[in-house]
């Protein structure tokens, strides 16, 4: 999945969730995931507990913030 793949599956709209990236279609942040698979939450769980995202859309979350991260170190 490339950058333009992936935000296909993110936006950033101030009238949600105050301005956070979020899956798109959802109240669902970049965040909420990555704290859910930090908890030790499997991509499995993460889809079971809510059921309207997609696999595509946790990669999504996770290749969205690795660019985010990209330099900082």
């Amino acid at each position: 999945m490339s950058k333009d793949d992936y935000l296909e599956y993110i936006e950033i709209d101030q009238a949600k969730r105050f301005g956070k990236p979020t899956i798109k279609g959802t109240r669902i942040t970049v965040t909420d995931i990555l704290e859910m698979l930090a908890s030790g939450m499997t991509q499995a769980e993460v889809l079971d507990e809510h059921p309207n995202l997609l696999a595509e859309q946790v990669k999504a979350a996770l290749l969205y913030a690795a660019n985010q991260l990209s330099g900082a170190a």
